[in-house]
């Protein structure tokens, strides 16, 4: 632990003096199978170009694209617009969502939307009777679809088990975005859910809280209770190809100190860990 907090500590120092350099380097890789990201929902009060900027001072390269920077009806020409703007920040856009999906239409327009955006992952929240349209839809577009899971905040998928117990019989390319921090906030261990529904978890936001109840509120990762060195263990161990998408929801009018700590600590455990076994 003592290693962690100390790469941690220069990583976060690194992180928040670059935004200052005419030419800050970027971070160097990791190496591992699984990439770094942010949710889009990070950015909620912000514009793509303030949010882009926010990105590239954390060298974050990667986006799961949410509506309020891209809607649903975007034209084809908005879309390619959209699309040069992340890569002249050197982002890609690999997903999309959370959408919420409260009937066989926001199905049909989510997928629809996938398509024009080109990202062959959506992020969604079907109702649960809905589930076997968005099955017709996986096999028809073949897409993956990982429904976001949202803690004890609302009766939908409030942790990884419901989820699973949801999409077992289904399809395989129906899983879930596995939120960490809301997955703890239900009673359950994510590091263990990871390991239990590896075969289904096609996306990852990662956050940290304060607590293992409804009372636990996010917070920086590293400082609530959610083990992210055991947790970066067992994405290696399960062999986790897809995105980590730090969700940042606190402080969320002025968020870039506390997403460049977070991403910083993150990217520290990865290293630490890696050195330490």
């Amino acid at each position: 632990m003592k290693k962690i907090l100390i790469f941690t500590g220069l990583l976060f120092s690194f992180l928040i003096s670059a935004q200052d350099r005419p030419d800050p380097q970027p971070a160097p890789d990791s190496f591992e199978k699984f990439k770094v990201a942010m949710a889009g929902f990070t950015f909620v009060n912000f514009d793509l170009d303030k949010s882009l900027e926010m990105m590239e001072k954390c060298n974050v390269k990667y986006l799961c694209i949410k509506d309020f920077h891209l809607p649903l009806n975007s034209s084809d020409q908005e879309i390619a617009d959209f699309h040069a703007k992340l890569a002249s920040k050197g982002v890609t856009g690999y997903a999309v969502g959370p959408i919420y999906m409260r009937s066989e239409k926001e199905i049909d327009d989510a997928f629809a939307y996938a398509k024009r955006v080109g990202v062959k992952l959506i992020v969604g929240v079907p109702n649960y009777e809905l589930l076997p349209y968005v099955e017709k839809k996986v096999k028809e577009y073949d897409f993956h679809f990982a429904i976001h899971l949202h803690g004890p905040d609302m009766p939908l998928y409030p942790d990884a088990d419901d989820v699973w117990n949801h999409v077992k019989d289904l399809d395989p390319r129906i899983g879930m975005c596995l939120d960490v921090g809301h997955d703890t906030r239900n009673g359950k261990d994510p590091v263990e859910d990871l390991k239990k529904y590896q075969s289904r978890v096609f996306d990852i936001h990662i956050k940290d809280v304060t607590g293992a109840s409804k009372a636990g509120y996010s917070v920086e990762i590293g400082r609530g209770i959610i083990d992210f060195p055991a947790f970066v263990r067992m994405l290696r161990e399960v062999g986790y190809t897809g995105m980590c998408s730090l969700e940042h929801e606190r402080n969320m009018k002025d968020p870039l100190q506390g997403i460049a700590e977070s991403i910083g600590y993150f990217r520290g455990v990865i290293v630490a860990t890696k050195i330490s076994g």
